[in-house]
């Protein structure tokens, strides 16, 4: 088994007065070659460039079609939405992946903090998880579920035993999206009754349902999609119209001022109010559910106030309603405190919907429920060819083994807090950082005019740092409602070395930018 790379534990690159400008600082810089010396889409002077940690996989040389081929299969044959999605000005074109690392066809290696949208949980082909995949490719590729066979049950009892009590009754689903179309179907026949509660900007899926769970006018078509659902405010405490210093569960917390008393937070209160206004104007006396992400994740790591789930679930159970808990991009250990998000909130929903790291990458998603809420799901037949096929539940199971022995949950925790405290001291030292949030790896870095206004930093701004930072050697991610906070979601194998090269990278494209304006 190849190292992933040396584990190093030097001196915080904070240690001194300004250590963007020190030469001694803990990662080194150059102006060598290879990642390092693309040439940006930007044009600026060559900056002092940070070293990539080291690395002692190697690659399998790319042999494949050229890269103009490639690209015009993809804008002649592909559906024109893959070239809106794909990133970046000068595209990425990936060949191989180990780990928290990429390499492109060219050979050039980059950290992964993306992780495939918060998907990759364990590392690009984890060394575990892929002889454990090739085992199960040798005996049994597919079969379904009206055939009993060893890996779905199996999968299953382990997944139950994270989560607490009555919630231990699963059904297997390819994506996020599915999962949480049957949990909107499971909670209006169970409770009898039709609409569903979101928050505004929230993402749960990009199917007909799904999209009238998410609340983003980008993934909005001018079709009709899941009737009975609605939005409510997003209880945003840095942009939203009330926040603070105290409010929400971060080693990180905004720069806005706070006079609550101890214990107390007066956001929170507002934004009850303004929940409790939809119920007396927007839904019927009863709804089915609430949904909602412990931290938003397309919606750029958005945390609410302490208690807010909490309060919440409390009302849509009065109002005889089920509280379903997205964990689709905050579960599997990424929040660090925590296996599942809604943990760090000291709530119990009533479902839980999962997938992206549930099998780094395969194709699978899960609805974890209560017995009772399960049994209303026996008033018709619903059938998933895949859901839970044998390759998937083995990968699956092999992925929980590796976050546990790997003590992923705990690097999480570890390697995030450390990122987050960081690129706070940035946030202090640039005026177009806003906000810097999240818990573990689920991290948000919002980029604005200024920190009065809080206004949006322009779409055109961001790519220039976007690209940058890609040319420098780092992938990360882009949310929010206006595509102004970049995401930062790694493999939960990072190390405080590729921290501490991300840090210096993304200091870099501030500065860069600082001087084109």
């Amino acid at each position: 088994m190849h190292k992933v790379c040396s584990r190093l534990h030097g001196p915080s690159l904070f240690g001194k007065t300004d250590p963007w400008n020190s030469v001694d600082a803990y990662v080194k810089f150059h102006k060598g070659g290879g990642v390092l010396c693309q040439k940006s889409a930007v044009k600026h002077p060559t900056p002092v460039l940070p070293q990539i940690p080291p690395c002692d996989f190697k690659p399998e040389p790319y042999q494949g079609m050229s890269k103009d081929r490639l690209l015009d299969i993809r804008k002649n044959n592909c559906n024109p939405m893959t070239m809106k999605v794909t990133y970046y000005k000068k595209p990425v074109f990936i060949n191989q992946g180990y780990m928290q690392w990429l390499w492109d066809v060219d050979g050039r290696r980059y950290l992964d903090l993306f992780a495939g949208v918060a998907t990759v949980s364990v590392g690009h082909c984890n060394p575990k998880v892929t002889e454990t995949a090739e085992k199960q490719l040798r005996r049994l590729w597919h079969t379904t579920a009206i055939y009993v066979y060893p890996q779905i049950q199996e999968y299953a009892e382990k997944l139950a035993s994270l989560l607490p009590d009555p919630l231990k009754v699963v059904y297997f689903t390819n994506s996020g999206s599915e999962a949480n179309d049957l949990a909107v179907l499971m909670a209006r026949l169970y409770t009898g009754n039709f609409d569903v509660i979101t928050l505004r900007g929230s993402y749960h899926g990009g199917s007909p349902q799904a999209t009238g769970l998410t609340s983003n006018v980008s993934y909005k078509y001018p079709v009709p999609s899941s009737m009975g659902c609605h939005n409510t405010m997003c209880p945003d405490v840095f942009r939203g119209l009330w926040g603070g210093s105290h409010c929400r569960d971060s080693p990180v917390q905004t720069i806005r001022e706070c006079s609550c008393s101890p214990g107390h937070c007066q956001a929170n209160d507002m934004y009850m109010k303004e929940l409790k206004e939809m119920f007396a104007t927007t839904v019927p006396s009863r709804i089915a559910a609430f949904f909602a992400e412990p931290i938003q994740g397309v919606g750029g790591a958005v945390q609410f106030p302490k208690d807010y789930l909490k309060d919440t679930y409390q009302l849509v159970r009065e109002k005889g309603g089920i509280c379903i808990a997205d964990e689709v991009q905050t579960g599997f250990g990424r929040t660090g405190s925590h296996f599942w998000g809604f943990q760090g909130h000291d709530v119990l929903p009533d479902m839980v919907t999962m997938a992206k790291g549930i099998a780094n990458g395969f194709p699978m998603g899960a609805v974890v429920t209560t017995a009772e809420i399960a049994r209303s799901f026996g008033k018709g037949v619903h059938f998933n060819t895949f859901g839970g096929n044998p390759l998937a539940c083995a990968v699956a199971s092999s992925v929980l083994d590796t976050i546990k022995e790997d003590k992923m949950q705990e690097n999480s925790a570890e390697v995030g807090t450390y990122l987050l405290t960081e690129l706070a001291k940035l946030r202090d030292k640039y005026e177009i950082i806003g906000d810097v949030r999240g818990k573990g790896l689920q991290i948000g870095v919002e980029m604005v005019k200024d920190k009065a206004s809080r206004d949006p930093l322009p779409p055109e701004d961001i790519a220039e740092i976007f690209e940058d930072t890609k040319d420098m050697g780092v992938l990360i991610g882009k949310g929010g409602l206006y595509g102004q906070t970049f995401r930062i979601k790694p493999p939960m194998c990072i190390t405080k070395d590729d921290a501490d090269f991300f840090l210096a990278v993304f200091n870099q494209a501030m500065q860069n930018y600082m001087e084109r304006r």
